[in-house]
């Protein structure tokens, strides 16, 4: 059965492992033990400590929230997968190991494609989907993430600052607040921090970013569940185009863009995000 955790705030929960797919993965949970469940996948890169607390704590108020290492990240065992395919057959085992049999989904960019597999490769599985800052297989830019990427985090480097401040958001000076505010809120885990990501790690998955962007278009017209889609106006990583034709495709989509927002829109108006995406999930 699933774990839990007695953690009040998610820079205090437990990182916590479970058994599947034949290796161990790591996890941290916050919440209730009563709700439907809440799965979080997250971005390239990302490990258990970039997902942004805020969020996290405030869908933890009613309901259990998960939210995992893909294999090969951070705490997880074994080599980072190098397609979409492989991620999804992962999660869904781990999310099966934790006992659970139906969960709500929000994926985020990386996170966004892996959903889009479970919801094909496991339907019933998911009641309900939040695909953010995110594309469909073969969509517009996903290929060319890492030319668009690369000199973007080079500059994170020389300038002592993250890439996620260039990558996520844009540079007007609302763009930058958030950013400083989002990052800041990234640190207030102090002790047992996730192993961090190493560059071979971002390369591997940097290939099954590539792979999704060349690969065939999927039947989005034939998914059954509600899907909410989020985004910012101005994405540069996963084109913002790419959010309106997934809303296009999917059938009874719902798509909120944030103004003054990139990639990390849900990050930057994450308040905002939290009242939308707690009002889709209740209906």
């Amino acid at each position: 059965m699933a774990d839990h955790s007695d953690a009040d705030d998610w820079k205090t929960a437990a990182t916590q492992f479970v058994d599947a797919a034949g290796t161990q993965f790591a996890y941290r949970r916050l919440g209730p033990k009563t709700g439907v469940p809440l799965v979080l996948l997250n971005h390239w890169g990302a490990n258990l400590d970039n997902f942004d607390p805020r969020i996290v704590e405030g869908f933890a108020l009613d309901r259990p929230v998960y939210a995992f290492d893909y294999r090969g990240i951070g705490a997880s065992g074994g080599k980072a997968p190098l397609t979409i395919g492989e991620m999804s057959t992962d999660m869904i085992a781990a999310i099966r190991a934790l006992g659970l049999t139906q969960i709500d989904l929000i994926g985020f960019s990386l996170g966004g494609f892996v959903s889009q597999q479970i919801m094909f490769d496991s339907s019933r599985l998911v009641r309900r989907a939040i695909l953010a800052g995110t594309g469909p297989a073969g969509g517009k830019g996903i290929a060319k993430v890492g030319p668009v990427s690369w000199p973007l985090i080079f500059k994170g480097l020389l300038t002592f600052r993250d890439p996620k401040i260039f990558l996520f958001f844009t540079s007007t000076s609302n763009g930058r607040r958030a950013a400083n505010a989002f990052i800041d809120r990234l640190k207030e885990r102090k002790l047992d921090r996730d192993i961090s990501v190493g560059f071979g790690q971002l390369l591997r998955q940097l290939k099954a970013i590539e792979a999704w962007g060349l690969q065939r278009p999927q039947p989005l017209e034939e998914i059954d569940m509600p899907v909410l889609i989020a985004n910012g106006e101005n994405d540069i990583m996963v084109p913002t185009d790419n959010s309106a034709e997934m809303a296009r495709r999917i059938p009874g989509a719902r798509i909120v863009l944030y103004p003054d927002a990139g990639h990390g829109g849900i990050f930057q108006y994450h308040d905002a995000f939290l009242k939308e995406a707690k009002a889709f999930f209740a209906e």
